[in-house]
């Protein structure tokens, strides 16, 4: 008890002279900063804020949505709202906070000093806000935001206002451009951080499962992008210049665009889901105190979600005219891909069985975002199935289905992740039983708006309408109180987060007595997040064994022997 005890206080000191650095440097999270550990808290930050307007056009949508008429806002504008709602919290929200997560924890988790490339890291930071400002500005244009969905398919999208400059259409094509350039960017950082800076003896099979994560997406990142990426120049080049790429009534092809548009939208699916993936992993070992089950083979899945997801992005083009054998090719790959992602989730129920569980809130986050990918994955597999899809394409059961994905498994994933790791950026604790109550309202809230979906999408409730038959009501009111009650969840996160960073009580470096190499360092870490080079010596998730730690060090209480 006194050894550990001493421990504790010298990791606390550490943790307040690292801490006292960062808060008289506040200014540094405004200015052009190279270092990785600014970098993810400015993409945090900024990400979040995003989150707060997307979700402010969700509630209004679902407001609409409570009674059948069209009777709160006129259905230009309810174009706009489900449009910017879709573009904003892809884009710049599950996207760049993933990155800002990623850039916290990958130098960290691998023993590097920083990213590979800084400057590039930190340019790529910077073409965020302004990406975001543009999209939003469109709402400000006398021709509306754009009215095409988030996907802007053509030819409902090419179709121009009387301005060909000044309209929300160009705006959004301008916004995602930018955002795949800066997405581009980052991947090549990312890629080239993982492979080149690992610490000594940071073998491949030694990476925490977040590390091959990120690897995977972000060389899914480096593959398929640019197919969106050039897919949006060329709406651009529709819109602005005169061509005729999409254009079908003068020669060209919208169905080119919606290949180009899901042979990269599709594979983003798992650039979003895979680091999610990777969250949990890291989490559910902490708080079971057992070793990650079938840890080689979770890694080797991780890689085969990315090359499998690389051939089902037809899938989402069954209805528009693709011949008979392309959709019995693609029906086959979608429901293939459910055999590593299933390896996955086996992977995390045998991990917490039988295990020591400790009910804070970083693990109630991500069993829940566990559990909930696993109706997201069944439900996936009934879309993939060509027959059912044809049943229920444009429905709403297809809106609940992506919602289990983007909000019910990775946004609650993201929340998790912040939860876990707010003792290592700040250097504080957060509060555990506000931290319980935004659970508990997130998990209530997200599966009453979510669910519904399902029976109004079987029962032929299309999608993107502002009004409705009166028998869709009931599950629309349902579906409506749940967003809501998601609304309200996000407040006790805020008053959280914020009193906790400043008011909240110093931690020691490692709260959680988890096993990754970040853990090894201050709470927050110093400049260069080591003060020697770790050398790994064991495996990863190394619970339950007397000497758990990853590496060798003489840095005063790097190494732990504490269990929970």
């Amino acid at each position: 008890m006194t050894a550990d005890n001493t421990i504790q206080s010298t990791d606390t000191k550490r943790g307040e002279d690292s801490q006292s650095g960062y808060r008289e440097n506040w200014w540094q999270y405004f200015t052009f900063n190279k270092d990785h550990k600014v970098i993810a808290i400015q993409y945090l930050v900024t990400s979040f804020t995003f989150f707060l307007i997307g979700g402010l056009f969700a509630m209004i949508i679902r407001g609409e949505l409570v009674t059948p008429p069209s009777d709160l806002v006129d259905r230009q504008l309810y174009n706009g709202l489900f449009t910017m709602h879709g573009t904003v919290m892809i884009f710049l929200w599950i996207i760049p906070s993933l990155v800002g997560l990623s850039n916290f924890l990958i130098p960290l988790m691998i023993g590097a000093k920083d990213i590979a490339f800084p400057f590039l890291n930190a340019l790529a930071f910077w073409m965020f806000p302004p990406a975001g400002i543009l999209l939003m500005a469109s709402f400000f244009l006398p021709s509306g935001t754009a009215q095409a969905g988030w996907w802007s398919y053509p030819p409902l999208s090419t179709q121009n206002p009387s301005d060909p400059v000044l309209n929300g259409q160009l705006f959004w094509c301008l916004s995602i451009v930018l955002l795949g350039v800066s997405s581009i960017m980052g991947a090549v950082n990312f890629v080239t951080t993982i492979v080149r800076l690992r610490a000594p003896g940071m073998t491949f099979f030694r990476m925490p499962i977040f590390v091959w994560s990120v690897l995977s997406a972000q060389l899914l990142q480096l593959f398929f992008l640019p197919s969106l990426t050039g897919g949006v120049l060329l709406l651009l080049c529709d819109l602005s210049l005169g061509t005729n790429f999409f254009e079908p009534f003068r020669g060209g092809d919208p169905v080119l665009y919606q290949h180009m548009f899901w042979f990269y939208s599709h594979p983003t699916v798992y650039v979003w889901a895979l680091p999610v993936f990777g969250i949990i992993a890291e989490i559910l070992p902490a708080f079971s105190r057992n070793p990650l089950f079938g840890y080689k083979s979770v890694a080797v899945a991780t890689i085969g979600i990315a090359v499998i997801s690389a051939t089902v992005w037809a899938h989402h083009m069954f209805t528009s005219g693709t011949p008979m054998w392309m959709r019995i090719l693609f029906m086959f790959t979608s429901v293939l891909i459910a055999v590593p992602t299933g390896v996955k989730e086996f992977s995390w129920t045998a991990t917490v069985w039988r295990g020591k569980l400790h009910l804070d809130t970083p693990f109630l986050f991500a069993l829940g975002s566990a559990a909930m990918f696993l109706f997201a994955g069944v439900t996936g597999v009934m879309l993939g199935a060509m027959p059912f899809d044809l049943h229920v394409h444009n429905t709403h059961f297809v809106v609940g289905h992506f919602h289990y994905v983007v909000y019910n498994t990775i946004t609650v994933g993201i929340f998790g992740a912040i939860y876990f790791w707010f003792p290592k950026m700040s250097g504080r604790m957060y509060n555990e039983g506000w931290g319980k109550l935004h659970f508990l309202l997130t998990f209530i809230g997200a599966n009453l708006t979510f669910f519904p979906m399902m029976p109004l999408g079987l029962q032929g409730m299309v999608r993107r309408i502002a009004s409705y038959d009166p028998q869709y009501q009931w599950w629309n009111v349902i579906a409506s109180f749940g967003g809501f009650l998601l609304g309200v969840s996000i407040l006790p996160f805020i008053a959280n987060i914020i009193y906790s960073w400043a008011f909240g009580y110093k931690v020691s470096d490692n709260p959680w007595h988890a096993t990754g190499l970040e853990w090894t360092t201050t709470s927050p870490p110093p400049k260069e997040n080591f003060k020697e080079v770790p050398t790994v010596t064991l495996a990863p998730y190394s619970y339950g064994r007397p000497q758990y730690s990853t590496v060798d060090s003489t840095d005063e209480g790097a190494v732990r022997r504490h269990h929970r």
